[in-house]
């Protein structure tokens, strides 16, 4: 698999992109396919394909246990139990949170609640994981967790994900898409984007890269 990240400012597009992709939204115009599918027609098929994941956002359900969150999620997805019991396990302990799993979601921190998350998405075996500002909110510690199991995810999963943090996209992802008023206007590797823009990091590629956009659209009267 490979991760792509998409990073921008607020407003962006970069949200709105990933529920386009999953099928929440419809494009007001220009066509999305992915996989051979048109992700709003929500086709069986295609979302037994995909899973979304968004920081400020869970699946579990609030007062009940994690486990009986993904149990529900596994009736839903008709996955065996035999696949059920094997990936619960495994993803519980890739993500250290065994001993989270029986405990209500409301009583957990934000980082132990993003794994179950990611648990809870990883449950019908997608082959195409959309990670909406995954860490958001985390501590440092926390989020450099995530960072090596979303690392050992790209093994068996393409990703795509959003978000604010530049180390954390250049530390991911493969490729990177700077996003400005709804284009999508670079797409390369950090080095490639930091050579492009003539910067010693990315951070200050992307801050030249944007500033070069936002210079060449103003409209002069």
């Amino acid at each position: 698999g490979e991760i792509v990240g998409f990073v921008g400012m607020n407003g962006a597009g970069k949200t709105t992109t990933l529920k386009m992709l999953s099928g929440i939204l419809k494009p007001t115009k220009g066509k999305v396919m992915v996989n051979g599918y048109i992700p709003f027609e929500k086709k069986d098929e295609y979302l037994k394909q995909i899973t979304m994941v968004m920081g400020n956002k869970s699946q579990l359900w609030w007062d009940i246990p994690a486990i009986e969150s993904l149990e529900l999620l596994k009736e839903i997805y008709k996955v065996p139990d035999c696949d059920f019991k094997d990936r619960v396990e495994k993803y519980a302990d890739m993500l250290q949170v065994k001993e989270f799993l029986n405990l209500p979601v409301r009583q957990m921190s934000l980082g132990q609640r993003m794994k179950c998350d990611l648990i809870a998405a990883l449950i019908h075996d997608p082959s195409i994981l959309f990670l909406d500002e995954p860490t958001l909110g985390l501590d440092v510690i926390s989020r450099h967790d995530l960072w090596k199991v979303i690392e050992l995810l790209k093994e068996k999963t393409t990703i795509i994900l959003t978000t604010h943090y530049m180390e954390e996209a250049e530390v991911l992802s493969d490729r990177i898409g700077i996003m400005n008023k709804g284009k999508l206007i670079e797409l390369g590797t950090s080095k490639e984007l930091i050579k492009k823009a003539k910067t010693k990091n990315f951070e200050d590629a992307f801050i030249k890269i944007i500033e070069r956009d936002n210079n060449e659209n103003t409209n002069i009267c």
